[in-house]
């Protein structure tokens, strides 16, 4: 069984980040800059933020954290917003989430420019993703994506089953692998038989935040599991795969933590290089 360590992809990805980066500097004698907006004190956000900082640094993005406090105004950030969608030198911005209650998420996320919109949530990304248009592409099953193609580089045909039907990552994850000629099936946690449904895939996206929920006898021979569930029990962090039993059947699996984590926030960066080349065209 492969073990898919999302920490050597991710350090890989950026790696080659920096070199295109230096590239970009020397044809445009500028960098791409990323403006991430922080509300409230989270202590999962401030962690969240302070990786995503340190890793732009890291590949030489320009790199700006604007914090309010959990009282601010609605009002304010949209318009923190709308003045960094007109600041040539942003080419990504991101307002981390979840957001107090006073805030219209949507709002917030419909205020974005879909030009500058590095998370890939803005209406008019997903429109294009599911129409097969360039847009950016939610971090997340963008990260799923490029670990399964690192695996297995030709999907042509191969059936994949989605587990989880969030915006977040089960919508994206399955226009990703149409693009790839996949077969998909979305399920989520009121399908009727989801072991069978499990047991045909040749590829398997677990994202539904139930602990351990796919066990090693809905998994066929030789398929490949990406675990994108993070669930804090009294065991510790699993994910939403049983990681012992799978990985004895399954030709690749990601592990909890240290798989899907990592890339979410390389493929941050790449969204923000991506963002900042469209700009330029």
């Amino acid at each position: 069984m492969i073990l898919i360590d999302g920490k050597k992809v991710a350090a890989e990805l950026r790696e080659e980040l920096k070199q295109e980066v230096n590239e970009l500097k020397t044809k445009y004698n500028k960098v791409p800059g990323l403006t991430v907006i922080l509300i409230g004190d989270m202590a999962p956000s401030q962690i969240y933020v302070r990786n995503k900082e340190k890793s732009a640094n890291e590949v030489g993005l320009k790199s700006e954290v604007i914090r309010y406090p959990d009282t601010i105004e609605e009002k304010t950030v949209l318009e923190k917003i709308k003045e960094l969608n007109n600041d040539e030198s942003v080419s990504g911005i991101l307002v981390q989430l979840p957001l107090p209650r006073h805030i219209d998420k949507q709002k917030v996320i419909e205020t974005i420019t879909p030009l500058k919109d590095v998370d890939g949530f803005h209406p008019m990304n997903v429109g294009n993703l599911s129409s097969g248009y360039e847009s950016s592409v939610p971090c997340t099953p963008l990260g799923c994506y490029l670990m399964i193609k690192k695996i297995e580089p030709n999907l042509s045909g191969k059936k994949a089953v989605i587990v989880g039907r969030s915006n977040l990552n089960g919508k994206p994850m399955t226009q990703l692998l149409l693009k790839e000629n996949c077969t998909v099936t979305i399920t989520h946690s009121r399908t009727k038989d989801l072991k069978a449904e499990c047991l045909e895939a040749d590829i398997i996206v677990a994202a539904v935040g139930i602990p351990e929920l796919v066990k090693g006898d809905w998994v066929k021979k030789d398929a490949i599991v990406i675990d994108v569930g993070i669930n804090k029990t009294e065991n510790g962090l699993v994910g939403d795969v049983a990681f012992d039993e799978v990985s004895k059947v399954a030709k690749a699996l990601t592990p909890v933590p240290g798989g899907v984590g990592p890339m979410t926030i390389a493929c941050l960066l790449k969204n923000t290089v991506d963002c900042f080349k469209r700009s330029q065209k």
